[in-house]
């Protein structure tokens, strides 16, 4: 007698019904592939509201449809620790702080002030040249800006233009903005009394030395 070759009604569900694991992977997948979407749609409201902001700019920084789609692909990538919501409301913040159109590392610091408050580094600048002694009382935006002013040393910002000082401050203030970032708790406001007293004034030749060394330790 031949054996049928007709399928049992075990082994045919068998073969159609979807694994559980499977059902967890395409659920999985639609669940990414709406997170991704909604980023993708923050995304291109960011862009709106610079392009609106900024119009020279961003035209000029975005000249054709190649170069914003290689530019919103980099920015995507880069903002990816950030929600939807945290990148529309960096936009506005640098819309709000900025003059100019933001790079994808300033966008960084706007996007994380929402929740670390880190400041601008232009305004974190000026907070730390205006902040009175003794410094480790004044009441600053956010530690960081405090951290970065005492890396840079006290003394040689209220002692130099801007356009020398600055560049300084700005170096120490981004290392430290990364640290706070990765999720590092920078230590409250503490110095020793001395700090606070006025040093003595650096003749032409010791502040350039002086800025000579600040420069080679931060690789300007």
């Amino acid at each position: 007698m031949a054996r049928s070759n007709t399928p049992t009604a075990t082994t045919r569900e068998q073969g159609t019904a979807p694994s559980s694991t499977s059902s967890r992977t395409q659920t999985g997948n639609a669940s990414g592939g709406e997170q991704l979407d909604e980023r993708k749609r923050a995304l291109n409201e960011v862009f709106g509201l610079l392009k609106l902001s900024y119009h020279n700019q961003f035209n000029s920084a975005f000249p054709d449809t190649e170069t914003l789609n290689h530019a919103k692909r980099l920015w995507l990538e880069s903002l990816a620790a950030f929600t939807p919501a945290q990148m529309v409301a960096g936009a506005k913040r640098a819309i709000r702080q900025s003059e100019y159109l933001p790079t994808v590392h300033k966008m960084l610091q706007f996007c994380a002030a929402g929740d670390n408050g880190l400041p601008e580094a232009r305004a974190a600048y000026r907070e730390a040249c205006n902040a009175p002694s003794p410094k480790a009382t004044f009441n600053w935006s956010h530690p960081a800006v405090y951290h970065a002013g005492r890396a840079a040393n006290w003394f040689f910002l209220a002692n130099n233009p801007e356009h020398v000082a600055y560049p300084v401050f700005a170096e120490h203030y981004r290392k430290i903005c990364a640290r706070v970032l990765e999720g590092e708790a920078l230590p409250k406001p503490e110095q020793p009394l001395l700090e606070e007293k006025p040093g003595k004034p650096l003749s032409k030749t010791e502040n350039a030395e002086r800025m000579a060394k600040l420069r080679a330790e931060l690789e300007l």
